[in-house]
């Protein structure tokens, strides 16, 4: 796990070193182990080091093969690295070191373009082909790797974060308006291509850019599973789909064990965390480090979900730490974590992940999470009537549950200049949810969810706030083929017992009842969920900011009808309007964006 950067130029000019050496030293907390940088004339790269696999330094980066004519950067982790060694050794390749990063060089040596069909793993990459003058870039199948750019005429660059490029210099730091239109309709979500800066866009996942060195480029998504069914799974019943299941997510936790230091688990005390220590347990795993975080209460809504991650704590004798947090502690924390960020990101539990993850990193460099179950599974409240709506009602039914604010409303929102003349958010859902591939109205919703709108909310949120730590998070119900068979499965066991039944009924083989059927539960920061005390003064205090003013983002009508009515603030899904407004100009002004 680590930082990239790199810069590409098409008009004859070297690359700017001392661009890519700020965007590396940018990110100094991704890579805190090591850092490196490389150059041939119209490219160059730098790479921040997090030691994880191979711990020598035969495993540094940029790493460059020029027997092979290839030079990399890479972040993230290739699970399967071992098995593709061996495949690539067989082939009659060689290796110097024990890395997943040189099974990517030998494995494009082997497959060109195609090598990332074989690559089971998060990961994003910045490969440079010496023979043939061009840059691969990569990002995996479910994004859980981020990759920013930044084009200019004549001119490429990337990074693993945002504020990187921004610390490049030369990004056109304007607001984009569909993008800040997605923003305040769907959580604060952006997806990709689009970041809420127009000079910057992200490579989607599951997608492969080859650049040449004239700057000529092109694009392809090379995985994407269809949402219906198969005629290999014909005749599973409900049991036939438990087993399924059960066996690909023992493969997939398996899998995130890979590494040369200790692998902890980020235990809230939910059904997915709590069920990735019980196949971890049940894999030999023993005295697992695990760690839950909780505030305080307030308003009579519980900070903390203790009781049930310490039951599971006791079940499987982990070597269990709580991490309690006073609201004193809230506001400093939020300033810390909206530096963090890579983009603004306005769900209640960022600050969480970015407290937790600061007391993990501290004990283990590598730890798993149950991110990704409920998009998979259909865990959200909305997915169980989504079952029953006929295939072209879905995007209906998704508008009335998920979006934060219709067209209309947002015109009354955003300032003069802000303002989309048509209803983008909108547009975007039907031609996402309208395209083939998908049988029902709930296998869209779920493949909007998991291939669209969860690499830029809960996937980002734990990459931004765990490697602001030097932490690398492992999400094991993203596994590809976990993801693949899931998609494949038929809504009604996802939607049974109201929500993520099959993976309740693979639950019930191996943990207690009191935690599978617990009511749902989220990362309680009840300060956060209601925008009240400290958090409250520093909304305000950013949103009256001279920045503010002079960049007029929103109607001052508007901000002040939320300040007045906090019923008015409240959104979709436990949502807070006045918090998503206040997070963004916090962000920008953290970042020093005009």
């Amino acid at each position: 796990m680590c930082g990239i950067s790199g810069e590409a130029r098409f008009d004859g000019s070297p690359p700017d070193a001392d661009a890519v050496a700020r965007m590396s030293d940018a990110m100094r907390s991704r890579g805190p182990d090591g850092e490196g940088t490389w150059s041939d004339g119209w490219i160059a790269l730098g790479h921040r080091r997090l030691t994880i696999i191979d711990l020598s330094d035969a495993g540094a980066q940029p790493m460059v093969r020029e027997d092979l004519g290839l030079a990399l950067v890479f972040n993230g982790c290739v699970y399967n690295y071992p098995e593709l060694r061996e495949e690539l050794l067989a082939a009659g390749h060689t290796f110097r070191s024990t890395s997943d990063t040189e099974v990517i060089l030998v494995a494009y040596a082997q497959w060109g373009e195609a090598f990332v069909d074989h690559l089971v793993g998060m990961f994003a990459i910045g490969l440079v082909d010496r023979r043939r003058r061009r840059l691969v870039l990569a990002r995996d199948r479910l994004g859980i790797k981020p990759l920013y750019l930044a084009e200019t005429p004549g001119r490429l660059r990337f990074a693993s974060t945002l504020p990187a490029l921004l610390r490049g210099g030369d990004v056109d730091t304007g607001i984009d308006p569909v993008a800040l239109h997605h923003y305040l309709s769907w959580h604060s979500i952006v997806p990709a291509p689009r970041t809420v800066l127009r000079g910057v866009r992200k490579l989607p996942p599951a997608t492969l850019r080859v650049i040449d060195e004239d700057g000529r480029s092109r694009e392809r998504v090379y995985w994407q599973p269809e949402y219906a069914r198969q005629p290999a799974h014909t005749g599973m019943d409900a049991r036939d789909w438990q087993a399924a299941v059960g066996g690909a997510l023992r493969t997939a936790v398996r899998r995130r064990l890979v590494a040369d230091v200790p692998v902890g688990v980020l235990l809230s005390g939910g059904l997915d965390s709590s069920l990735i220590v019980a196949l971890l347990a049940e894999a030999g795993q023993h005295h697992l480090r695990t760690f839950s975080i909780g505030f305080d209460s307030r308003g009579g809504e519980a900070g903390d979900e203790f009781g049930y991650s310490d039951l599971v704590a006791r079940a499987y004798d982990t070597d269990h730490q709580r991490i309690r947090l006073a609201n004193d502690d809230l506001v400093p924390a939020v300033r810390a974590a909206v530096g963090a960020m890579t983009e603004p990101m306005g769900s209640h539990d960022v600050v969480a992940f970015h407290l937790l993850s600061e007391q993990v990193a501290r004990q283990v460099k590598v730890a798993q999470s149950g991110q990704g179950a409920d998009e998979v599974f259909a865990g959200y409240g909305y997915h169980q009537p989504l079952a029953s709506v006929p295939r072209d009602g879905a995007v209906e039914a998704f508008a009335a549950a998920f979006f934060d604010r219709d067209h209309t409303e947002l015109i009354q929102v955003v300032g003069p200049g802000y303002v989309c003349e048509t209803d983008v958010s909108h547009e975007l859902l039907v031609a996402e949810l309208a395209a083939p591939g998908a049988e029902t109205a709930l296998d869209a919703v779920l493949r909007l969810d998991t291939h669209r709108m969860l690499p830029d909310d809960p996937v980002k949120r734990v990459d931004s706030m765990s490697m602001a730590w030097g932490l690398e998070v492992r999400t094991p119900f993203l596994d590809q083929d976990l993801v693949a068979l899931a998609a494949a499965c038929p809504p009604e066991h996802k939607v049974a017992q109201g929500g993520k039944g099959v993976l309740k009924d693979v639950a019930r083989e191996v943990l207690p009842a009191e935690v599978i059927d617990r009511p749902k539960g989220y990362f309680p920061v009840p300060a956060l969920r209601n925008a009240d005390g400290a958090v409250r003064d520093l909304i305000i205090e950013a949103l009256r900011a001279p920045a503010a003013r002079e960049r007029g983002l929103f109607q001052p009508g508007y901000v002040q009808e939320l300040l007045t009515d906090p019923e008015a603030a409240r959104a979709a899904a436990g949502s807070n309007k006045l918090w998503q407004l206040g997070l963004l100009e916090l962000w920008l002004q953290t970042h020093d964006i005009r």
